[in-house]
């Protein structure tokens, strides 16, 4: 009998201390673009890791959010070749977290001469790895 009158005497105090739990406006989950264990925006690092795949890595710390490539030639254009680096600036998902910056040179003689890259080509892989960031955040979200 005094089992059961302590059982009934603890339910509701159980029941009330359940009731009076702090916090239970915190979020329990984060938003898409903030699930990351580096340093940076993981869609965007993605991204770029997946766009630069073609050319031989130097430096790839997601921490500071710095991609460097090696230089890398066009089997097409064997005379001319790229180097790319990549830095995110941010954990958002936006088109300002990102900045990339290229050097070209050709083969003049035997040398390598710097020769100018177009503001273009250097837009154009811009939106590329944003767009492949985008791909893969609606993939992460909708699976």
């Amino acid at each position: 009998m005094a089992r059961t009158t302590l059982t009934a005497a603890l339910i509701p105090l159980a029941l009330l201390a359940a009731g009076c739990s702090r916090n239970r406006d915190v979020p329990t989950r984060l938003a898409p673009a903030r699930l990351t264990q580096i340093g940076v925006n993981t869609y965007l690092w993605r991204a770029a890791i997946d766009t630069l795949s073609f050319a031989p890595l130097v430096t790839a710390d997601s921490n500071g959010g710095v991609i460097v490539t090696d230089w890398y030639a066009n089997p097409q254009a064997p005379g001319e070749r790229v180097k790319l680096t990549v830095s995110i600036l941010d954990q958002d998902l936006r088109a300002d977290a990102l900045r990339v910056a290229a050097s070209r040179q050709v083969n003049q003689g035997g040398q390598w001469v710097d020769a100018p890259v177009s503001a273009a080509t250097v837009q154009k892989l811009e939106d590329i790895i944003l767009t492949r960031a985008r791909d893969i955040r609606r993939g992460t979200v909708a699976g």
